[in-house]
Order: C-alpha cells, then structure tokens, then sequence
C-alpha cells in the first residue's frame, strides 16, 4: 500500500488558529473545519451570520441569472489558493463567460475574473477584506474585487490596473449601478438588496423565546 508524502493530519478538535500546516494539510481537512491558510498558518475566518449569508446568496442569485450558461458563479467554502503557502475562501467565485471551467473538483488554481466580499462589522474582519485580501487578489491577478459592506450600506468595485494594483472604480450606496465593470448587461440594484436584508429582525429588539 502506498504511503502519503503528506505528514498525518492533527485531530479536527486540536487544530488551533497559527498553526503552521502545509498547503496539502489544509486542502485535506474536513469540509466543516473553519479556517484559511496565510503564509503557511491557519487563521480564523469570519463567523458568518444571517446578514452575511442573506446578502451572499442575493447576490449568487443576481449573478446566476445574469451569467445564465455562459459562466459559474459559486459560494463560500470554496477554496482558492492565492499563493504558495496561503489559501482564501472567497464570499464568491466568478468564471465570466469564455473562461476554462473551474475544475470539478479541488481548490482554484488559477484568477477568476471576480472575488467578492461581503465585510463583518468587525475590525478585523474589515481589515482582513480591505487590506489584507485586497492585496493578494490583486498579486494573484483577480481582475476584479467586489466589497459589499451590509453595516455601512456600500458596495465597491475595485479593477486591476496595469502596475498590479487595485484601483476603486465603483462607489454606490443605493440606486441601479448599470453598467457593472465588466459585466455587460448586468445591473446591482442596491435599494432591492437593502430592502431584502431589511427583512430580518432587528437583534436589538429581539425577545427571548
């Protein structure tokens, strides 16, 4: 029987953020373990709640319509490695029509043509999407970065220029942003998704069951 040339894997319940682990380590842990790799240690990632999540799957659905057949558009958990020894997992993947499939199976490899984050009202959370991702989709080669922030009702698009860094393109807080760069046809009807995320409770004033 033929050994793995990939050292055994900890437990599931000792794996703690920092700990260092290759980038074979992380693409072979459980679906359900939380996580990104960054510079050969696993992180935390975002805790996401209803908000995030709502706003995630409003904007997978505006993309599928709008790429119908001719591209992918997939969420959260899926793994794309940005470098050598780190490896993120974009709100959203997006594969613009006339692009190679993704593969079936497996991590990315390879720029898709949009990341997009949906930014926490955390300091690091925020940090993490405006700072630090932004500097690796843009070395990675990501044409396109997308920032959706829920808590200060803003949407960005960022496009990589021709020095490899990432240039602000589209600021909005309501209305119809038409066109999308890049996006031909494609309208992000900011009032629709406000009003959407609207819909869940305010925390605040909820009351104990």
């Amino acid at each position: 029987m033929a050994t793995s040339p990939w050292p055994p894997l900890a437990p599931v319940e000792d794996l703690q953020a920092g700990r260092e682990m290759s980038v074979q380590e992380w693409l072979d842990l459980p679906e359900d373990t939380e996580g990104e790799l960054v510079d050969g240690r696993l992180v935390e990632e975002e805790v996401p709640d209803a908000l995030h999540e709502l706003a995630v799957a409003w904007l997978i659905r505006v993309l599928g319509n709008w790429l119908g057949s001719g591209g992918f558009v997939m969420g959260s958990e899926l793994k794309t490695l940005t470098g050598e020894k780190t490896g993120r997992k974009p709100d959203l993947t997006v594969f613009l029509a006339g692009r190679a499939a993704p593969p079936r199976r497996g991590p990315i490899r390879q720029p898709a043509d949009i990341l997009v984050e949906v930014v926490s009202p955390s300091a690091r959370d925020e940090r993490r999407d405006r700072v630090d991702k932004m500097a690796e989709y843009a070395a990675f080669g990501v044409r396109y970065y997308w920032l959706l922030d829920p808590a200060l009702g803003s949407f960005e698009v960022f496009e990589r220029n021709a020095e490899g860094n990432y240039a602000k393109v589209v600021g909005a807080t309501e209305g119809r942003v038409d066109p999308v760069p890049g996006c031909s046809g494609l309208v992000i009807d900011l009032d629709a998704l406000w009003a959407d995320l609207a819909r869940l409770a305010d925390s605040d004033n909820e009351t104990a069951s």
